[in-house]
């Protein structure tokens, strides 16, 4: 797959299909790959990619620090999620996009519509992340690979990683980071060499900031309520993915559709259909 250098960070792209732009956002939580479109939970079933592409063009790529995309030891917030999706578009030489977020995905989707309104044709917010377990959930995991660290060191959370194939996600004690440790011998080496304590307190206020709040964060609900985007939310309903997370977002944004349909009826014959009828609509 190709790959383009988007602020220093190598970012592994796809582009599939014809027709209008649409830059999707990958679910997986810290693991954003192009793949979790095909095999993660509801997105297996729904199998957007095999329905999307005849009518758009499909924009797809390894969210930084995930999979074969680069990463950057410093405080991650969504505006750097942002800055990667909107220097794929410049990159491919794209003005004007619909998004696709996914999970997690939904985060910088929103991010983006509030720092670039103008070059956002639309938003679907596919099970937006949010809610106080995930709120407590995600902050658990940074405490649990802070406290790796402070015990045992950054050298050994390179031993670590590089001893398994498990996701920040799967095992917190590799932390943020542990996909670019496991496939650039130069990151690992100079992350081992950080200091601890630095490394520490960068590493906390990004897990708090990220996560900041008990419904969906990504952006200030009075920049939110501000857009003029037309918007499609479709709920999950799970720990990480609270129903209430898309109820808050669909009370924030002027121009959104919810399409109040409980997870199973969300299949391959329901949703691709619903998505793209959000996205034609808006494209008039």
């Amino acid at each position: 797959m190709p790959s383009a250098l988007i602020d220093g960070i190598e970012t592994r792209y796809e582009v599939v299909g014809d027709g209008p732009p649409l830059l999707m956002f990958a679910p997986g939580g810290f693991d954003a790959t192009i793949e979790k479109w095909s095999t993660l939970g509801v997105y297996a079933r729904i199998k957007l990619l095999e329905h999307l592409p005849r009518h758009y063009t499909c924009i797809l790529f390894d969210r930084r620090e995930c999979g074969r995309s680069g990463g950057r030891v410093e405080r991650v917030t969504w505006d750097h999620f942002v800055a990667q999706g909107s220097g794929l578009l410049d990159h491919l030489g794209i003005e004007r996009a619909h998004l696709l977020g996914g999970c997690m995905g939904c985060c910088p989707v929103l991010a983006f519509a509030v720092a670039h309104p103008e070059r956002v044709k639309s938003m679907v917010l596919y099970w937006p992340v949010g809610g106080a377990r995930y709120r407590i959930n995600g902050h658990a995991r940074f405490a649990e690979h802070l406290a790796f660290v402070r015990q045992d060191g950054l050298a050994a959370v390179v031993d670590l990683v590089r001893g398994h194939d498990k996701t920040f996600g799967q095992d917190p004690r590799g932390g943020p980071w542990s996909s670019v440790i496991r496939r650039d011998a130069a990151f690992a080496e100079a992350y081992a060499a950080l200091d601890a304590e630095r490394y520490a307190t960068l590493v906390a206020d990004m897990g708090r900031t990220l996560i900041d709040r008990d419904t969906a964060p990504g952006a200030e609900p009075e920049d939110l309520m501000r857009l003029d985007i037309p918007a499609l939310i479709v709920p999950g309903s799970d720990a990480a993915h609270a129903t209430s997370a898309a109820r808050y977002l669909e009370e924030c944004l002027p121009r959104a559709e919810y399409w109040d349909v409980p997870v199973d009826g969300q299949t391959e014959d329901t949703a691709p259909a619903r998505v793209l009828g959000f996205l034609d609509a808006a494209a008039e």
